[in-house]
C-alpha cells in the first residue's frame, strides 16, 4: 500500500474531523493533527491554503455545534457531558467563572488555551451569549489559531532535513529522553492546574 499517497489524500480531512470534534466539546488532538497536516503538506509541496481552509471551517463548525449544545442543554447537560470526560464540577465552575469574567475575550483567546479550547463554545452557549457575537469572536479566534498552527507546521515541514540531522545527532535514545522529560513536565503542569 502507498502510505504516502494515503496521507496525501486523508491528512487534511482527518485533521478537519479531529478539529471539529475537539471544537464541539470532545477532548481530541485536533491541534496536533492540523500541525502534522501542515508539515506534511509543506514537505510534499501541497497547498497550505487548503489546509488552512479545512482547519478554519472545521473549527468554526465545531464551535457552532458546541455553542448549540451548551445553549440548548444548559448547565445540566454541560455537567453531565463533562463528567463523561472526567471533568470535575469544580474545574468546570472555574472555567465558567473565567468565562463570566472575561466573556468576549475568553471566546476570542480560548482557541489558544488547552482545555478552554474544548469547552469555551459550550460555556458561551450555556451563558446565553448572543449567537451573532459568539460567531464573530469565534471566527476571529478560529482564523488566527488555524493560521498560527499551520505556520508552525510549515516551519517543521520546510526544515525536515535539519530535523533529520538533529535526530541522527542525538539518536533515538536522546529523542525518547526528550519526549519523556517534556511529557513529565506537561503532566506536572496539568496536575498543578487541576489542584488550583
Amino acid at each position: 500500500m502507498n502510505w504516502a499517497g494515503a496521507v496525501d489524500v486523508l491528512g487534511s480531512p482527518a485533521a478537519g474531523i479531529a478539529i471539529l470534534i475537539e471544537s464541539a466539546g470532545v477532548p481530541f488532538p485536533g491541534e496536533v493533527l492540523l500541525f502534522g497536516a501542515a508539515a506534511w503538506a509543506t514537505a510534499r509541496h501541497h497547498s497550505l491554503a487548503a489546509v488552512i481552509v479545512v482547519g478554519f471551517l472545521s473549527a468554526a463548525a465545531g464551535s457552532d455545534v458546541g455553542y448549540l449544545l451548551g445553549h440548548r442543554g444548559g448547565r445540566p447537560f454541560v455537567e453531565r457531558f463533562g463528567a463523561f470526560f472526567h471533568v470535575r464540577p469544580e474545574r468546570l465552575a472555574r472555567a465558567e467563572l473565567l468565562f463570566a469574567r472575561y466573556g468576549d475575550r475568553a471566546v476570542l483567546i480560548s482557541r489558544f488555551v488547552i482545555g478552554l479550547r474544548t469547552w469555551a463554545s459550550m460555556l458561551a452557549g450555556m451563558a446565553r451569549m448572543p449567537f451573532w457575537r459568539f460567531q464573530l469572536l469565534s471566527i476571529a479566534g478560529d482564523l488566527v489559531w488555524t493560521v498560527a498552527i499551520v505556520a508552525g507546521g510549515y516551519l517543521v515541514g520546510s526544515n525536515l532535513a535539519l530535523l533529520e540531522e538533529m535526530l541522527r545527532t542525538i539518536g533515538i535514545g536522546g529523542l525518547v529522553f526528550t519526549v519523556v522529560i517534556v511529557s513529565a513536565l506537561l503532566l506536572v503542569q496539568e496536575r498543578a492546574t487541576r489542584r488550583r
